[in-house]
């Protein structure tokens, strides 16, 4: 055990880069990462496709430098590992509790369509295409854009349609409702 610590100091100390500045370092990349996403907007989270994976795989690859610089250890792993999920943890935990945070950190929704008319600028703007989003629609329901009351991307990627009322899919009360009356109608004839 004692053997472990010392390996453990060691390797804090002789990999060239402080345990601080490996922390600093750490955060300074995650909150860059965090303004990177932010700016290349909501589309990069909602339409991932295969070139926006490989972005993100190899940027993984190109940050690991920037957090524990030339430190291949294990413990350099861990030590930027921790940082990594800690520095996280805060950012949700802050962006829960505050408005303000969630808008800065998130970012808010932006409408898509609304009374059955696409925004084309916004759609431009966050580098969605039309038909992406019309499949979107579909998806949730709607014929066509005509049955949308409203669509916005939430600052995740999700897209959330609200059907104009009469367009919606019938739920199993609606069916009971109907069913109720037919069965009223079948008992009045055979009467």
């Amino acid at each position: 055990m004692h053997l472990l610590a010392i390996t453990i100091q060691s390797n804090l100390t002789t990999m060239g880069i402080p345990l601080a500045e490996k922390v600093i370092r750490t955060v300074a990349v995650y909150a860059g990462l965090i303004v990177l996403l932010r700016v290349g907007g909501k589309r990069d989270l909602a339409q991932l496709n295969s070139f926006d994976l490989v972005v993100l795989l190899l940027l993984s690859n190109v940050v690991q430098n920037a957090i524990i610089g030339n430190d291949n250890s294990l413990t350099g792993g861990l030590i930027g590992a921790v940082v990594l999920i800690a520095a996280n943890g805060v950012v949700n935990r802050a962006s829960r509790r505050n408005e303000v945070a969630v808008k800065v950190f998130e970012g808010t929704e932006t409408e898509l369509v609304s009374d059955g008319e696409l925004h084309h600028d916004a759609i431009r703007h966050l580098g969605l295409r039309e038909a992406d989003v019309r499949v979107a629609l579909l998806r949730q329901g709607a014929s066509n854009v005509d049955e949308v009351s409203r669509a916005v991307i939430e600052p995740g990627g999700s897209i959330v349609v609200t059907l104009r009322p009469g367009s919606e899919n019938a739920t199993k009360d609606d069916l009971a409702v109907l069913e109720a009356k037919l069965d009223r109608l079948l008992a009045a004839q055979g009467s």
